[in-house]
C-alpha cells in the first residue's frame, strides 16, 4: 500500500525532477543556443535553420526507439540516466567557450548530442505521468504544463544575462539544474517491474515501435492529434526556433534580453491560460478546444509579421502562447487517456515524435523561407499554412466531436 505521504511526494518529485528541472534547463538552453547562433556567431538565417534542425533531428531517429526502451526497462531508470547525461552538453559548451573553440561545427555537435538525449528522456518522462496522476489525469497535465512553462520562463530570465555576465555562468546553472532533476527523479517512488527486463534486441525494439504506431493509427483521435502535431512542428516550431530569433535581430536590432522577453511572453501566456483552466476544472470537449485554439493561434502568430513595434510583437507572441496553453493541455490529455497502459511510453513517444520529428523540417523550411522573403513575410506564410491545415483537420477528422472521459485506461 502507498502511504498518503508517498502519494503526495510522487507528483512533487515528478514535477521537480521530470518536469521542473528539465524545462528550467530547456529555457536556459533555448535562449543561450539561439543567442550563440544569431548574436555570438552572427550566422546567416539558413545556417541558423540547419543548426536548429540538428538540435531536433535526433527526434526523427531515436524518439520512437526511446519510447520502446522506456516501456521495456521502465520509464524511471531511463529518465534518471538520460537526464544526468544531459548535463554533459552544457559542460561541453562551457569548455568550448573557455578555450575559444566555439564554431559552427562544434555548436552543431552540441546540438546533435542534446537532441539525442532529449529523444530518449522525453517519452520516458511523459510515460511516468499517468503513474502519478491518481485518476486525475487532466488536472495533472495542467499542473505539469504550469510547472513546465513557468520554470521555462525562469530559464529565459536567467539566460537573458548572457550579454552582461557571459554565457559560461548561465550554462553552469543549467548543469546544476539537470543534475538536481536527476536526483529528484531517482527519489520517485514507483512500483517495480513484475519481471526483470532482458536486454532488448533490435527486432524487439522495432516490434515495439510498430505496435505503438499501429495503436496510434487505429485511433481516430490519437492519429488526428499526431497530424496536427506535425503541422505545429512544421509551421509553429520552425517559426519559433528560426524566424523569431532572426526577426528580433534583423528587425528590432535585438539582444539576448529581447530574445528572453519574447520567449517569456510566449511561456507567460501559456501559463496564464493553463492556470485559468485549472481553476475552471476539466474540459469536456477536448478536441473542440484543441482545434479552436490552433486556429486562433495561427491568427495571433500571423499578426507578429505585420510590422508592429516590438511591444506589439511581444503581445502577439503572448497571445500565441495563450492558445498554446490550451493546445498542449488538450492534446496531451487525449493521448494519455486513449493510450493502453502497457504502451504509454511508446504512445507518448509518437506524440512527441509527431511534433519534434517535424521540427527539423520546419526549421529548414523556415530558414530558407526567411532567406527568400524576410522574417516578417515568412511568419505570415507559416501561420497561413497552419490555419489551412487545421481547418482541413477540423472538417475531416472526428476531433471536433470528441468528449473526454477524464481518466486513464487501466
Amino acid at each position: 500500500m502507498t502511504s498518503p505521504s508517498e502519494r503526495r511526494l510522487k507528483p512533487l518529485h515528478y514535477y521537480l525532477g521530470g518536469t521542473g528541472a528539465w524545462y528550467l534547463s530547456h529555457g536556459i538552453q533555448g535562449v543561450t543556443f539561439a543567442w550563440l547562433l544569431t548574436i555570438e556567431l552572427q550566422l546567416e538565417p539558413d545556417l541558423v535553420g540547419i543548426a536548429q534542425m540538428a538540435l531536433m533531428l535526433p527526434a526523427l531517429l531515436l524518439m520512437l526507439v526511446g519510447g520502446s526502451i522506456a516501456d521495456h526497462f521502465g520509464g524511471k531508470p531511463v529518465a534518471v540516466a538520460t537526464q544526468a547525461a544531459a548535463a554533459l552538453g552544457p559542460v561541453y559548451l562551457i569548455v568550448l567557450l573557455m578555450v575559444d573553440g566555439l564554431s559552427y561545427v562544434t555548436i552543431v555537435g552540441f546540438a546533435l548530442y542534446a537532441g539525442c538525449v532529449q529523444a530518449i528522456v522525453t517519452p520516458a518522462r511523459d510515460g511516468l505521468l499517468a503513474l502519478v496522476a491518481d485518476g486525475r489525469l487532466q488536472r495533472r497535465v495542467m499542473q505539469v504544463s504550469m510547472a513546465q512553462w513557468g520554470l521555462q520562463m525562469v530559464g529565459f530570465v536567467l539566460a537573458s544575462n548572457a550579454d552582461t555576465i557571459g554565457p559560461e555562468p548561465v550554462l553552469g546553472v543549467q548543469v546544476v539544474v539537470l543534475l538536481c532533476g536527476a536526483f529528484f527523479l531517482a527519489r520517485l517512488k514507483l512500483p517495480m517491474l513484475a519481471t526483470a527486463p532482458s536486454a532488448p534486441t533490435l527486432r524487439s525494439l522495432a516490434a515495439g515501435v510498430m505496435e505503438g504506431f499501429q495503436t496510434v493509427r487505429a485511433s481516430p483521435y490519437m492519429s488526428a492529434v499526431a497530424l496536427q502535431n506535425v503541422a505545429m512542428g512544421m509551421f509553429f516550431m520552425g517559426t519559433y526556433m528560426v524566424t523569431i530569433p532572426v526577426l528580433i535581430r534583423d528587425v528590432y536590432d535585438g539582444t539576448s534580453a529581447q530574445l528572453s522577453w519574447v520567449n517569456a511572453a510566449n511561456s507567460g501566456g501559456l501559463v496564464l491560460v493553463v492556470a485559468l483552466l485549472y481553476r475552471l476544472g476539466d474540459v469536456s470537449r477536448q478536441g473542440r478546444a484543441l482545434l479552436a485554439s490552433q486556429l486562433v493561434a495561427a491568427c495571433a502568430l500571423g499578426s507578429v509579421g505585420l510590422g508592429m513595434p516590438f511591444a506589439g510583437a511581444v503581445a502577439g507572441i503572448c497571445a500565441w502562447g495563450m492558445c498554446g496553453g490550451i493546445t498542449m493541455t488538450m492534446s496531451r490529455t487525449i493521448m494519455q487517456e486513449h493510450a493502453p497502459a502497457d504502451q504509454r511510453a511508446r504512445i507518448m513517444a509518437f506524440y512527441s515524435f509527431s511534433f519534434m520529428g517535424a521540427g527539423p523540417i520546419g526549421a529548414l523550411f523556415n530558414g530558407y523561407l526567411v532567406d527568400w522573403l524576410g522574417p516578417q513575410q515568412a511568419i505570415v506564410v507559416s501561420s497561413s499554412l497552419m490555419f489551412l491545415v487545421i481547418g482541413i483537420i477540423t472538417l475531416r477528422s472526428r476531433l471536433w466531436s470528441l468528449e473526454g472521459h477524464h481518466g486513464v485506461k487501466p
